[in-house]
């Protein structure tokens, strides 16, 4: 009985595991397509507006670690230029 509770438990942890990867995932896309939309952005032709709502993005995106940002523009197949 105890056997059978031990792998029910597993194959929890196991799905939540690979939910969690799956989100990740998609947050990583998200990330990479923001950051190379920032990357392109002029901002002598924005509203003020925008410039501050791109301005908090790449504040936001700035205090990832490297190794996530390069994770994020990897999943866009995008490069730091």
């Amino acid at each position: 009985m105890q056997n059978s509770i031990h792998h029910e438990e597993i194959n929890m942890l196991r799905a939540e595991l690979e939910l969690l990867m799956k989100e990740r995932e998609t947050l990583l896309i998200v990330t990479g397509a923001a950051t190379g939309l920032i990357a392109e952005l002029n901002s002598h032709d924005l509203p003020v507006s925008t410039i501050e709502a791109a301005d908090l993005l790449a504040t936001t995106i700035n205090k990832l670690s490297e190794e996530t940002l390069q994770d994020a523009l990897t999943a866009v197949h995008a490069t730091i230029a």
